[in-house]
């Protein structure tokens, strides 16, 4: 029935699917992002008497090799690896918080841009609701005119009114559900994206917590006297 309206529910149809999968397939990659931050995937050493110096950097460095291809797709170890890759021309520990600084607003620039496509269909979904009731309502309108101008019996204009009512229903019905499809869409984005952004906040204190603690940089400033 629904798809008997007409192009524009194939187009509601299309849309909503596209960014349901789209969403899926982000919940997804966040899970896999997340299994950076368990004990097992530790690239930095638990050892509290470990300090990230210039010659213990490969360690870690090392570490996050084994454990993933390539640093690159995950967050969480490319944010240690561009902090680490620039250690030794640092002078202190505050010019490495603010590479990790730069490096979040980058990553939450980044999670903003990726919604960026899903935020269109969200609203282009209702809008094409609207425009199939707005044909609907066309067609029954000429429908109903063409009744007018035939107008008999009584009872032919009864009935030629019911095919006009149905009409009317079924263009109001193109909307409902176009509105239904963006607000479930609407719904997963907004905890989607929430889950993101806390999962980048608990980069942000995982890299305080494991790197920027343990570091010692004044090794560096004795070793250039």
């Amino acid at each position: 029935m629904f798809l008997e309206r007409g192009s524009t529910p194939y187009a509601i149809v299309f849309l909503s699917a596209w960014a349901s999968v789209a969403l899926i397939i982000k919940g997804q990659k966040l899970a896999l992002q997340r299994r950076c931050l368990l004990e097992e995937y530790r690239v930095v050493p638990a050892n509290p008497s470990f300090i990230l110096a210039a010659s213990t950097v490969e360690v870690v460095m090392n570490n996050i090799h084994r454990t993933v291809d390539d640093p690159r797709h995950f967050v969480l170890f490319n944010r240690i690896q561009i902090a680490l890759s620039n250690l030794r021309n640092l002078g202190r520990v505050g010019d490495v918080e603010d590479i990790l600084r730069a490096q979040g607003g980058h990553d939450e620039s980044s999670l903003e841009t990726s919604y960026s496509v899903i935020n269109a269909f969200v609203w282009a979904i209702p809008v094409l609701g609207f425009i199939g009731t707005v044909l609907g309502l066309s067609q029954a309108i000429s429908q109903f005119g063409g009744v007018l101008q035939g107008a008999g019996e009584m009872d032919a204009i009864k009935t030629s009114l019911q095919g006009v009512t149905a009409g009317l229903a079924t263009a109001f019905e193109t909307t409902l559900e176009a509105l239904v499809a963006a607000l479930l869409i609407q719904l997963r984005l907004a905890f989607l994206k929430k889950a993101e952004e806390e999962f980048l906040d608990e980069c942000t204190e995982y890299c305080t917590r494991n790197v920027v603690n343990k570091l010692r940089i004044m090794v560096f400033e004795r070793d250039g006297e």
